[in-house]
């Protein structure tokens, strides 16, 4: 019989249970170990997807010159450092220049790089060049706000803490216009935002 590596991953979840203090043969915890192994899967899936095939699959030549702006687009991470969850929101813009994305593709950049090991600033700027590097718009602009578990749950626990972090790119960052004009929208009250 091989060793496979699911078999590893499995019985490392065991040893970490017995470490804590549980016991991995109680008849609640005996497919826990499996089932662990399959949310790790599909919460880091984002290192077997590509986001620039994906922007690529669907390129659409347009005349818009005008922002583009998807709001409030939830994502769940890992925090590298501790392996707990990081929750929020990413809202993401860009110019066009010629091209237009399919909108759905936006969010799932978004996806492909918060199922990775993460901390927050290198996500928002790997959405942010990720589709400047594919779609060469005129400018890309990603913010994210978002709760960080290893803030609330251990540590300093400050409950409700959010951190916002963002990437500026092309006219996003070198015209003061265009940028208010993003973070107004990002700010706009619920109600105000049709």
């Amino acid at each position: 019989m091989s060793y496979k590596k699911e078999d590893k991953f499995e019985e490392c979840v065991r040893d970490m249970m017995f470490y804590v203090g549980e016991d991995p043969k109680r008849e609640g915890l005996l497919k826990t170990p499996k089932r662990v192994r399959k949310a790790y899967e599909f919460m880091f899936g984002g290192y077997t997807q590509d986001a620039k095939e994906i922007l690529s699959s669907a390129l659409f030549t347009s005349s818009n010159d005008e922002m583009v702006l998807i709001r409030d687009i939830e994502l769940y991470s890992t925090c590298e450092h501790h392996l707990l969850p990081i929750i929020g929101h990413a809202h993401v813009a860009y110019i066009p220049d010629g091209k237009v994305v399919g909108l759905s593709k936006i969010p799932r950049v978004v996806d492909i790089f918060a199922r990775r090991m993460q901390i927050q600033e290198q996500l928002t700027e790997q959405i942010a060049d990720a589709i400047m590097q594919t779609i060469k718009p005129k400018g890309v602009a990603v913010v994210i706000q978002a709760r960080h578990m290893c803030m609330e749950m251990r540590g300093v626990q400050k409950i409700n803490s959010t951190t916002t972090s963002s990437a500026l790119r092309g006219l996003f960052k070198s015209d003061e216009k265009t940028r208010a004009e993003f973070f107004s929208l990002v700010n706009a009250p619920a109600g105000n935002r049709y």
